[in-house]
């Protein structure tokens, strides 16, 4: 019988919200226990032997521990779907999904995460700076599925879940999605896959 993975995560973090999903299109059991991290609860001993970052999300798989989203994400198709659709083994495609993995640390964190921050959470940041990296990269992926329904392969793949929770959360940090329609559809698409679970949302920030 398959245990129940333990997830520690912030509710209205987009990394958390992409390891949540995946489990749940995987089926498999899990429960969540948000951290109260106004609080320091993410810097406490207990927590940082599970995540010695003190980052979400972060996993208890039966005694294995584990953090950073994009690897949990690796472990969970490894683990549970080996062989699926989810997590392509050709050379070509899984450098493709392994291309777009590194998109969503970096591309994605500086871009619609960043923004969503400083909207949201009051981050010190340069929102438009953020703002600018975002269109960049939105500009690139809405020529890319304008060929392609996926970003990595001819089904969803991890590249896509890694993909979408800050993306498709980019008005909340003051980035408009209506100008790029292949990107929406793509986000339709995913949110369209059995047993999808949505991120909450939070109130989209007024224009100054």
């Amino acid at each position: 019988m398959t245990s129940v993975i333990k997830l520690y995560r912030n509710a209205k973090s987009g990394h958390c919200h992409r390891v949540q999903l995946m489990m749940a299109l995987l089926e498999i059991p899990y429960e969540t226990i948000d951290l109260d991290m106004e609080n320091g609860a993410h810097k406490r001993p207990d927590y940082l032997k599970i995540s010695p970052f003190g980052k979400v999300p972060a996993i208890d798989d039966a005694g294995y521990t584990l953090s950073d989203s994009n690897a949990i994400l690796v472990y969970l198709v490894q683990t549970y779907a080996k062989d699926s659709h989810w997590m392509p083994q050709d050379a070509k495609t899984a450098a493709e999904v392994q291309r777009w993995l590194t998109i969503a640390a970096h591309n994605v964190f500086s871009g619609p995460c960043t923004a969503r921050l400083i909207m949201l959470f009051g981050a010190p940041l340069d929102h438009e700076k953020a703002c600018n990296t975002s269109n960049d990269l939105f500009e690139i992926m809405e020529r890319h599925l304008a060929v392609s329904d996926w970003l990595a392969a001819e089904t969803a793949t991890i590249a896509d879940i890694a993909n979408y929770s800050y993306i498709a959360h980019a008005p909340e940090g003051g980035i408009d999605l209506a100008p790029y329609t292949n990107i929406r559809a793509w986000l339709a698409r995913i949110e369209a896959l059995p047993r999808f679970v949505a991120m909450a949302t939070s109130p989209i920030p007024a224009k100054t």
